[in-house]
């Protein structure tokens, strides 16, 4: 019976680290309406830290299409070829290792407070620690004229132990670039 008790925790535990981080910063001086186009930074992708494990080929182009996607339904294009945009992107992705102390108390005292008495058995306090994995998609958006980053959005999320296969990774680099760009343009 007690082992389900201690499960009630690292369940509430988990099911709290799923939701996405959204973080957004930008400069308030730029005219965000007179971006009409936009191109890579190169490289277009980085990564920390440059694991192959994390570092793919196929993680690169799927994060390149979700944005390009993203964009387009911003009324951002992408410039021609050997053109330069009026926005350079360049993305982030970043995995960092956490963790988390998570104490479980059983047994204790039971009674009336007003004046029943108590008795029990007594406390017993489990603590264990956590080991996870958060990672970020941060993209940022450079003015080509000047170089100076004008928007930078990112998304934050605990990563699942188990490996998705490839249409679940794409469908979650789609989610998280758009909740990332759903900042943009700022308002």
């Amino acid at each position: 019976m007690r082992l389900h008790l201690l499960l009630i925790p690292a369940l509430l535990l988990l099911g709290a680290c799923q939701t996405t981080q959204l973080n957004r910063d930008f400069d308030p001086g730029r005219d965000f309406a007179a971006y009409r186009s936009w191109s890579w930074q190169e490289p277009a992708l980085r990564y920390k830290p440059d694991d192959p494990r994390i570092n793919s080929d196929l993680t690169e182009q799927r994060i390149r299409s979700a944005v390009a996607e993203q964009l387009d339904q911003r009324g951002l294009r992408l410039a021609p070829a050997g053109k330069t945009g009026d926005l350079k992107v360049q993305a982030w992705l970043i995995v960092d290792n956490r963790q988390q102390q998570v104490s479980t108390h059983a047994g204790g005292a039971w009674g009336n407070p007003w004046g029943g008495g108590f008795w029990g058995g007594p406390t017993y306090v489990e603590t264990r620690t956590v080991d996870y994995q958060v990672g970020t998609l941060q993209i940022d958006l450079f003015d080509s004229k000047d170089g100076k980053l004008v928007w930078r959005g990112s998304a934050a999320q605990t990563l699942r132990s188990n490996q998705p296969g490839p249409a679940e990774r794409s469908a979650a680099i789609r989610e998280a670039v758009a909740k990332v760009l759903s900042q943009y343009p700022p308002r």
